[in-house]
């Protein structure tokens, strides 16, 4: 399912993590728990990978994150914003020391031209750090931009991590 590419970041990341003994929190939306899944593919997994929150809906991502009504009702699901407040909420729900958030539009449907398909929005908390955000614009179908947001989150894990 996963490129060697993306098991080969995935294994970084695990070892960067155990190297500076973090923990990670995964809340994702429109990768629908594949960030997690990438991530424990590696066997071993389980000493670095705390838990994954999916968060497919705006009911979701406050239940279960925190994320004020407010800020998705001002901003949408797929802001800045959201992704922070995702990924801080992955941290105070959790005994991770990491949490990393993905929120997005896969398509092919739900595009506006505000925030059309392919646009990402992730962020990465970690505790004692500020938190850091980026947005992407991926090219492709609904299992490309997914995949694509994969990459990208381990990517800025390991950044974070290391």
């Amino acid at each position: 399912m996963f490129t060697d590419q993306q098991l080969a970041l995935a294994e970084a990341v695990l070892d960067a993590c155990r190297q500076a003994g973090l923990r990670i929190a995964v809340a994702e939306s429109c990768t629908g728990g594949l960030v997690a899944g990438c991530l424990t593919s590696i066997s071993g997994s389980s000493d670095v990978v705390e838990r994954g929150f999916v968060t497919y809906t705006n009911e979701a991502k406050a239940e279960m994150l925190g994320v004020p009504e407010t800020l998705l009702a001002r901003h949408g699901a797929v802001s800045e914003p959201v992704a922070r407040a995702m990924a801080e909420g992955a941290l105070a729900n959790s005994p991770a020391d990491l949490g990393i958030a993905v929120t997005g539009v896969a398509g092919p449907t739900g595009g506006t031209a505000e925030k059309p398909v392919g646009l990402v929005h992730f962020a990465c908390a970690r505790k004692g750090a500020e938190t850091l955000s980026e947005h992407h614009r991926f090219d492709g179908g609904r299992d490309s931009v997914r995949m694509q947001s994969v990459t990208a989150a381990l990517a800025m894990v390991k950044r974070l991590a290391g």
